[in-house]
């Protein structure tokens, strides 16, 4: 006969597991909560006493003690993207190895509403403490007029004295790869952008037209994407009939992925007629044809820089106010020297 709880009485507590165990709730309490001053042998005893009753630890009543629920409020919006996606990973990650759970709440749009709204519920649920994913202006606006309670931190390179954030330096993403194309000889370097509203977007494209200036080149064709390959296809098509640039720098990967079919379509080899450089350095780079020369963004690091601000926050210390990360170029077979025929004009 076993010595779990009926369904139909009350579910085990502490001091049932103490009972079973033949030691005190506080020693139970010392191993749930992973206290190092208990035995190896009393340390089974009592984990095998949990695991025969079935208990489980009553949050709410720690939450009540504790003010603390251990538990970081994610909000977010475009989750489809490779970035935002790879951002809650990297937050997910470093949470979960500080000893906290992350409960996300998708925006379903980018207005202040929204963002109202899904930060109340948060709050509602005692988080600790709150992070914002925001890639777009709109939710950078609709932030900047929280006063939560708890540390707030925004992900993403917002530039704003209002809010603490982390970001990956996108600005000088942008320069790194368009350097890397002036550096192999070309002189007219197009770009595809993302979405205009994007911050990221913008700020790719400011390091694309620093580098450029600081070589004393003129911009060349600058086109708008959506981040899809579709997008990249698209501008690909358009950009390769009316322009003679030699080298392309895409602001993600998937649009870069669209340029190439465009190129291919257009029978040009790569690198040889034309060079393309990526962003984001996602899985697949690396097996595209040819394998992709991309900018590579640190979401591990990014995920762990945000967490240790907020534990900042919650500890009282004054954590940094803005950190950025910095982005890394990583060369591929897609990118190669200005065509020689054009070299020689």
């Amino acid at each position: 006969m076993t010595d779990r709880v009926s369904s139909n009485h009350r579910p085990p507590v502490m001091e049932d597991v103490a009972a079973k165990a033949g030691v005190s709730h506080q020693t139970v309490s010392r191993v749930i909560n992973n206290h190092p001053n208990v035995s190896a042998k009393t340390r089974k005893v009592v984990e095998a006493a949990i695991l025969e009753l079935g208990y489980r630890r009553n949050t709410a009543a720690r939450q009540l003690v504790t003010r603390r629920s251990d538990t970081f409020g994610v909000v977010a919006h475009n989750m489809d993207h490779f970035g935002p996606a790879h951002i809650l990973l990297g937050i997910q990650e470093a949470a979960h190895a500080a000893g906290y759970a992350v409960n996300t709440v998708g925006l379903p749009d980018a207005g202040e509403k929204a963002i109202i709204e899904t930060v109340e519920y948060h709050l509602a649920h005692q988080v600790d403490a709150l992070v914002v994913i925001a890639p777009q202006e709109e939710i950078v606006r609709g932030i900047e007029r929280l006063h939560p309670g708890v540390p707030l931190v925004a992900i993403g390179d917002i530039g704003t004295a209002g809010v603490q954030s982390v970001g990956v330096d996108q600005q000088r993403g942008g320069w790194l790869a368009t350097t890397h194309l002036i550096e192999l000889g070309h002189r007219k370097i197009a770009h595809i952008m993302g979405p205009t509203g994007w911050l990221d977007a913008q700020a790719r494209r400011r390091g694309w037209e620093a580098a450029l200036a600081a070589a004393g080149l003129e911009p060349g064709p600058l086109l708008v994407g959506d981040w899809s390959a579709e997008s990249g296809y698209a501008a690909g098509r358009k950009l390769l009939a009316n322009s003679d640039c030699s080298a392309v720098f895409a602001a993600n990967d998937q649009m870069s992925l669209g340029v190439m079919r465009a190129a291919h379509e257009r029978n040009l080899r790569l690198p040889r007629d034309l060079s393309i450089v990526g962003f984001d350095d996602s899985p697949e780079s690396g097996f595209y044809f040819p394998p992709l020369t991309t900018i590579r963004q640190d979401f591990a690091e990014l995920g762990r820089r945000c967490v240790a601000m907020i534990l900042d926050g919650i500890s009282g210390n004054d954590p940094l106010f803005s950190v950025r990360i910095q982005s890394h170029l990583t060369v591929r077979a897609s990118t190669g020297p200005r065509p020689v025929a054009l070299a020689r004009s």
